[in-house]
């Protein structure tokens, strides 16, 4: 049975000087391609948080705080009414920056597809939400006057 997968005309791969044969020294870790659940993930950067479970537990606030950020970044004011439109627009132009740096962060975080990483980007963005973004805690309910409650467009996919 022929198990070279199409690939009988290539070429062995290159053997290095050292002996090794192309080999890294170091283990490939594989990338999970379906949720899991455990603490021994690879999350933003290679080799972190590691195998411990305080560094696990380290990246999952981390990914929670990053989430969390977003939203309040997304439903704050920063820009006083009258401002200068030049520096006004600076302002904005760096708030979306951030905004969308962070975002990217996180969906990053959430493709190593670990389980406790994606439930804690979605809580961080619930609570988020709901403290900044909700009018849960909003003084003035009536719907009827608009009012800006930030200085960034809502993000979109």
């Amino acid at each position: 049975m022929n198990h070279d997968h199409g690939m009988e005309g290539m070429a062995p791969p290159p053997s290095s000087t050292n002996g090794t044969s192309g080999m890294h020294h170091h283990m490939m870790m594989m990338m999970h391609m379906t949720f899991y659940w455990g603490k021994n993930a690879e999350i933003l950067f290679s080799g972190w948080p590691g195998t411990r479970a305080g560094m696990y537990a380290l990246a999952l606030i981390f990914i929670f705080v990053l989430a969390f950020l977003v939203e309040w970044i997304s439903h704050s004011r920063f820009i006083k009414p009258g401002s200068n439109n030049v520096s006004a627009g600076l302002v904005q132009t760096f708030l979306h920056a951030m905004r969308v740096g962070l975002a990217y962060l996180v969906m990053l975080a959430v493709m190593s597809f670990n389980g406790g990483v994606f439930l804690v980007a979605v809580a961080g963005h619930t609570l988020g939400f709901l403290l900044f973004g909700s009018r849960v805690f909003k003084k003035n309910t009536d719907m009827s006057s608009y009012e800006r409650t930030s200085d960034l467009p809502p993000m979109t996919c």
